[in-house]
């Protein structure tokens, strides 16, 4: 698989008119959801730099004009999309998890709903792992930000566990929140090259990885 980083003018180029801004924070609009669907769909099949913004549009059923009331190119609706899935699955995160009681049942909860929204959508897992972590072309802020929540939360559970006494005081939080955020990438990583499919193929990892960040593979 290449890598094809996106260019300074790509990146340069998100942000828009004020009325593409306006017309994005509209996320309740049905055909700005349905452009965000379609182009998933397209970048996953045809790869983010092959594809066009025609396709795009033929995609969703829309005219190519109608792409640029919403945004500006491809870039924008790249990174528009995880901007907006980040805001919907994030809140659903910290409400399930909040619901567990101890730190390991938070964890697993965790891990298992960040496995199954990937498993559940494998276009959105490809071209999160092929354009977003290797080429780099969304927004280093949505990574930023989509990287903080989640270390949010992990930070959180990790520390209720040092209260609780199931994870260690002299672990370095830093270090173990990057550990278990690197872990399930490459398990959803391997799950993308591999072709991987089947129903709860992924989110069955959860229990085993859960299980060796609490055990480690020690005696």
């Amino acid at each position: 698989m290449s890598v094809h980083s996106c260019t300074h003018a790509e990146i340069s180029s998100w942000g828009g008119s004020p009325i593409n801004r306006r017309l994005k924070n509209d996320q309740g609009n049905a055909k700005y959801n349905q452009i965000l669907t379609a182009a998933i769909k397209v970048f996953a099949g045809q790869g983010f730099h092959q594809a066009t913004i025609s396709q795009v549009a033929r995609e969703a059923g829309v005219a190519d004009g109608t792409i640029y009331l919403y945004f500006k190119n491809k870039a924008d609706i790249l990174s528009s999309f995880f901007s907006y899935r980040t805001r919907l699955v994030f809140d659903r995160f910290r409400e399930e998890v909040d619901k567990a009681g101890d730190a390991e049942a938070k964890l697993k909860i965790l891990i298992s709903l960040h496995l199954s929204e990937f498993q559940r959508d494998r276009d959105m897992a490809v071209v999160f792992q092929r354009e977003a972590l290797l080429a780099r072309c969304v927004d280093e802020e949505v990574i930023r930000e989509t990287t903080r929540m989640y270390m949010d939360i992990l930070e959180d559970i990790l520390r209720q566990g040092q209260t609780e006494g199931t994870v260690r005081r002299d672990l370095h939080i830093g270090l173990v929140k990057r550990f278990i955020l690197g872990a399930v990438n490459e398990v959803i990583n391997t799950w993308v090259v591999t072709g991987g499919t089947g129903d709860g193929e992924l989110v069955n990892m959860a229990g085993p990885l859960v299980d060796l960040c609490f055990k480690g593979i020690g005696r």
